[in-house]
């Protein structure tokens, strides 16, 4: 019978730290970069421009249809190829982390821009007629009136989508690069108890995305009565 031995994890702590920093970091960038471009792309579905609404549609339906960890490779070989050329940087640079963050933001823009697009789309539609009556612009009336009630409908969403993308974010183990899963493997690999660090990285995992998703549901709830009253 297996015999657990835990006794690794502890040394091992200072480690698992940092590749939980880089995890952190990723899932906040790809966040703030996600929700940006994602918040350009459905005003672009929705401008009736359709050239731009074509590209837009286009790019959503790119990234959703393409698996994760294939866009995280196209990125790892790509991207330092490409930074290291424009920016003449030395080769031996490390840019796993760069590539990463730019793949995690692009590929998570597709699926923040269609909450983003619903969200948009659950403004009354006579707030928007009677911002355009005001002679407001298209912009004018997505930046003042639209998203700031958009984004308050939106919130639980876009909160659940951050757990998903924290969650994701073990996939950087195809460029190598040490977050918290792959350090938990790596030392897990060193020491012979890859059982034990498994397990371990998968509690946390669950604690940290059960008490975030208890918040969201928490915060939905009041949103939800604030609504109703």
């Amino acid at each position: 019978m297996y015999e657990f031995d835990w006794s690794s994890i502890p040394g091992a702590l200072p480690f698992l730290w940092d590749g939980m920093k880089v995890s952190l970091e990723i899932t906040l960038q790809a966040v703030v970069i996600g929700i940006a471009w994602g918040t350009v792309l459905a005003m672009l579905r929705l401008s009736g421009r359709q050239p731009f609404a074509w590209l837009a549609a286009a790019y959503v339906n790119l990234f959703r249809s393409i698996p994760l960890v294939m866009v995280l490779l196209w990125f790892f070989l790509i991207v330092p190829q490409l930074l290291k050329g424009f920016f003449n940087l030395d080769p031996n640079t490390d840019v796993r982390l760069a590539s990463a963050m730019v793949g995690f933001a692009l590929f998570e823009s597709a699926y923040y821009s269609e909450i983003i697009r619903a969200g948009i789309q659950s403004v009354a539609k006579g707030q928007v007629a009677a911002a355009y009556a005001l002679g407001m612009t298209y912009g004018q009336t997505m930046r003042l009136v639209v998203l700031p009630q958009a984004f308050r409908n939106m919130i639980p969403l876009l909160l659940t989508q951050a757990i998903v993308l924290f969650q994701d974010t073990s996939l950087v183990y195809v460029s190598a690069l040490a977050d918290f899963f792959g350090a938990a493997y790596k030392v897990g690999d060193r020491d012979g108890r890859l059982v034990e660090l498994l397990l371990f990285a998968g509690a946390v995992y669950f604690v940290l995305c059960f008490s975030a998703s208890q918040l969201v549901r928490h915060y939905h709830k009041k949103l939800n009565a604030h609504i109703a009253h």
